[in-house]
């Protein structure tokens, strides 16, 4: 069932909010991975980060010559059985930041993720604390209908989704890194809003290109479009060939072992299942539509919508004192 047509009767959830501890290390059962990219003075340092029960990549970027930083798709952990929110994700993001003595300027999300919560909210609240300046919080400007559409099949009260994005990107806006030039990059298809972030010669595409053996993000969210997609893909590998594309999630297939944070330009239109040089555009469609239509829903489709256009911030507190989601009821045609 395509996610657009999820949307029917509602049962309320209690979110329970774990132990948050000032600070974690990485943790070893949740199989975090941890690398640090090596260049010269004019490319930054990328720490990536796996989340191993999404599938989602995390970076810390950093400009080599000041130490300032910019932390991109963090997680929050949430345990859908329980209901239970804890921060060990993005407690390593802010070990690793303490421990490198990174200051982090700002948090970019490239979209309303909908297969995990943001922890930017949670993040910045830490990071202000514990570097007595509040870092912002940035998106492209297209989250606004991202906002309303599902603020109102949420029944979220605007004022709770209104201005928690610090930043709404311009397309090819051009921004800093501490001494680095970025850019935000609109490369629509997954959804409307999304955003890709050009930090020297690395673009950070969230749910666009995948790797090469699984090609392509699903185009067949609200708003989505293949055509979009194909042609976001397409953008992105006119970069020259040596520039790197890190992906926002991996699900390694049958045959290799671990995930991969990115592929260079040169390799993903040698080698990219989806996305490679000859594709056509029409090819693309037929096979991404297709496809689509065999995807089931994000399992935390509807957690995830709330909290992260929300920024990743807590809902209102409710009547009886608890923090409320919102998840629809499959029913069909039963009644009673």
């Amino acid at each position: 069932m395509q996610a657009r047509n999820l949307f029917t009767a509602r049962k309320r959830y209690s979110l329970k909010l774990g132990a948050i501890s000032p600070k974690s290390e990485f943790s070893s059962n949740q199989r975090l991975w941890y690398k640090k990219q090596v260049g010269n003075v004019r490319e930054p340092i990328v720490h990536d980060v796996f989340e191993s029960k999404t599938g989602s990549w995390q970076y810390v970027v950093v400009d080599r010559a000041t130490s300032v930083a910019v932390i991109i798709d963090p997680v929050l952990d949430y345990d859908p059985i329980t209901q239970k929110i804890t921060t060990t994700s993005a407690d390593s993001l802010l070990a690793l930041i303490g421990k490198k003595e990174y200051k982090v300027d700002m948090i970019l999300e490239t979209h309303a993720h909908a297969d995990h919560l943001s922890a930017a909210s949670y993040l910045q609240h830490r990071l202000t604390q514990e570097q007595e300046y509040r870092p912002s919080i940035g998106i492209g400007k297209r989250i606004e209908q991202v906002q309303r559409r599902f603020g109102e099949r949420y029944g979220i009260p605007a004022k709770e989704y209104d201005s928690v994005f610090d930043k709404a990107f311009e397309d090819d806006e051009e921004f800093a890194v501490g001494s680095l030039k970025a850019i935000a990059i609109h490369i629509p298809g997954h959804t409307p809003d999304h955003m890709g972030y050009k930090i020297g010669d690395n673009i950070f595409c969230g749910d666009s290109i995948f790797h090469i053996d699984i090609g392509s993000a699903r185009a067949d969210f609200p708003d989505g479009s293949a055509t979009d997609l194909f042609k976001s893909g397409r953008k992105l590998l006119t970069f020259p060939d040596h520039v790197k594309i890190w992906t926002g999630h991996d699900y390694p297939p049958k045959g290799r072992l671990d995930p991969v944070p990115y592929m260079t330009v040169a390799e993903h239109r040698r080698l990219n299942k989806h996305l490679m040089d000859g594709m056509t555009e029409e090819e693309f469609v037929k096979m991404r539509q297709a496809r689509d239509k065999t995807l089931a829903a994000p399992k935390l489709i509807h957690q995830s919508l709330q909290m992260n256009i929300r920024g990743g911030k807590l809902p209102a507190v409710s009547n009886t004192g608890q923090f409320m989601l919102h998840l629809p009821l499959k029913l069909g045609d039963l009644r009673w």
